[in-house]
């Protein structure tokens, strides 16, 4: 059993150094080795849990980066209460929660998709399902707020969804080249906008 736990443990440790090491510098910039010295691990270690960086890639996009969009994006759609007003807080208040540290770096998913995006079908496969569970949490909620009255029946809740989900990751990416939050203050301007145009 120690030995379950303590494999356990260095797993984490692997996939956690691995991505912050490809938040920061990209993952084809991120070699093994850089992430085994991060670890103070050996080689070995990590070819005991991953036969290659792919796999290791997969698992980090699947146990940190879904994890991360989930917990920020998706879950709190669920809430009850009003739609529009659940969508403003999810967007508005995720951006405006982000530490300096995210602001500089982006948005973990956006600079994957950015960078490996279209190199492997795997990997295309891993980023476009949580994509589309964003999708599909972001139309149940514009239906629910239909249904209740607070959102025009005649709009298209497919293309509100992936409307607000490349705004958000568009904005992530472009953040990266200011140093200072007008540019975000426009976006969230804009956000507030097009939100009351949908409202009924």
């Amino acid at each position: 059993m120690k030995q379950e736990l303590k494999s356990e443990l260095t797993k984490q440790l692997i996939i956690s150094k691995a991505f912050d090491l490809f938040y920061e510098n990209g993952f084809k910039n991120t070699s093994i080795d850089r992430i085994m010295k991060a670890t103070d691990l050996s080689k070995g270690a990590f070819y005991h849990h991953y036969g290659s960086k792919k796999e290791l890639g997969l698992e980090v996009i699947s146990l940190k980066v879904q994890k991360r969009v989930v917990d920020g994006m998706i879950s709190p759609l669920n809430r009850p209460g009003n739609s529009l007003e659940l969508l403003e807080s999810v967007f508005i208040d995720r951006l405006r929660a982000f530490p300096f540290y995210d602001k500089q770096n982006g948005c973990p998913m956006n600079n994957l998709i950015n960078e490996i995006g279209n190199d492997e079908s795997v990997y295309q496969t891993a980023l476009r399902n949580i994509i589309e569970q964003w999708k599909s949490a972001l139309i149940q909620l514009l239906e629910r707020g239909k249904q209740a009255g607070e959102i025009k029946r005649e709009v298209s809740s497919s293309a509100v969804a992936i409307y607000l989900i490349s705004a958000f990751e568009g904005i992530r990416g472009i953040r990266k080249l200011y140093h200072e939050d007008s540019v975000l203050e426009d976006y969230l301007k804009g956000l507030s906008m097009y939100l009351e145009q949908i409202k009924v």
